[in-house]
């Protein structure tokens, strides 16, 4: 075989395992001695983040905690985090949280070392150089942007969710301890896991050529297919949740070197108009984007059946793939995820709007099928 040409950048420091988070004062040394820690609320009032600020003590680094980041973070939520970053003369951010803390921390590092403001920087490789150092520490198996070159950050102004991507955005440290996701709650279980499932599956399938990045997706997919029942219904199991933060952030390594599909183009906009979670939006998409994929995707799809349990072994292809399509459905059924975007509040007349949104996406391109904004159109339909 003889492959076609393709790059792979590693991040450039990953600690994972039960008790990684305790490495935390060691992976640190040099950074400096005041830190801005980026997180939200509920990680807050769940212990974790004093475990964390703790660690900093540890370390001799003191700190400033910015704990006001929202599901799909705004533009004005970065400002506000810059602004304590600047206000506490720290020298370099740690994010703990899901993916939006990780987003908003990856965007202050940004505009700290560089200055502007945050949509000067939305694009790919608008970020000039080096950021400040930054450390990232999930609390959710979902999202995978402790590993990522991409941060999502919506602007409600034009109420579009605007992507920056660079290399330089990777933090320099990822602490990928599970013991951290055990508190999370069902239904956050539920929509974090089909979104990892999600990238996973969209980078197996979609036009990049990487084959480290397709065996890496691959991977994700039979960890996260085989895992996430258990973590779903038994929180406090470890070995689940580990298995399904290394299925996140396999995903999350494979994704980030591929791009995506037509299941993120949609759930983009459907976050910045209606703030659905973008796991859930994910979710309730994946179904009928894969169903719509299926002729593209005879190919590829029965090695995704495979790898989430269903017998496919001598199969006609079209049969095996839609034995995967089948997988998923019932997979997002048990963790109760939704199965109509207007469950969750997405109103029909929206739906031309989304569509214009969707089609911004550079995640279109390498979609298995090639896609009009009629086909968009189309399947936000069904999915409505």
């Amino acid at each position: 075989m003889t492959a076609d040409l393709f790059t792979f950048e590693a991040p450039a420091r990953l600690t994972f395992g039960a008790g990684a988070v305790g490495k935390f004062p060691d992976l640190i040394a040099g950074f400096g001695r005041r830190a801005l820690v980026v997180s939200d609320s509920g990680i807050a009032k769940a212990g974790i983040l004093d475990r964390v600020l703790g660690f900093l003590r540890d370390a001799h680094v003191s700190s400033d905690a910015f704990t006001s980041v929202e599901p799909n973070p705004s533009v004005e939520t970065v400002e506000a985090a810059h602004a304590l970053y600047r206000k506490s003369d720290a020298e370099f951010v740690v994010a703990v949280g899901g993916g939006s803390s990780m987003d908003v921390a990856k965007v202050v590092a940004v505009l700290a070392a560089h200055g502007g403001g945050v949509r000067d920087y939305e694009g790919i490789g608008k970020v000039p150089g080096p950021v400040v150092p930054s450390v990232a520490i999930p609390t959710t198996a979902g999202t995978g942007s402790e590993v990522t070159v991409f941060a999502v950050i919506t602007d409600r102004q034009r109420r579009f969710k605007m992507t920056i991507g660079s290399p330089f955005l990777v933090p320099q440290v990822a602490i990928c301890d599970p013991e951290l996701t055990i508190s999370m709650p069902k239904p956050l279980t539920a929509a974090t896991g089909m979104d990892a499932l999600t990238h996973g599956i969209e980078c197996f399938i979609n036009t990049t050529p990487n084959p480290i990045a397709k065996a890496l997706a691959m991977e994700s997919i039979r960890l996260i297919g085989g895992a996430l029942r258990t973590a779903y219904q038994r929180g406090s199991d470890l070995p689940a949740r580990s298995t399904m933060l290394l299925g996140s952030t396999m995903a999350a390594m494979a994704f980030t070197r591929t791009r995506l599909g037509n299941v993120h183009a949609m759930s983009h906009p459907l976050g910045a108009l209606f703030d659905v979670p973008h796991g859930v939006a994910n979710a309730i998409l994946l179904p009928y984007v894969m169903a719509w994929n299926l002729r593209s995707c005879l190919g590829t799809y029965p090695p995704i059946a495979d790898a989430m349990g269903e017998e496919v072994d001598g199969m006609p292809p079209e049969r095996a793939s839609e034995r995967a399509v089948e997988a998923v459905q019932r997979l997002s059924r048990d963790v109760g995820i939704p199965e109509h975007l207007r469950e969750v509040g997405v109103t029909r007349d929206a739906i031309p709007a989304l569509a214009t949104d969707a089609m911004k996406s550079g995640n279109v391109l390498v979609n298995p099928r090639p896609t009009t904004y009629d086909d968009i159109v189309d399947l936000f339909e069904q999915a409505y």
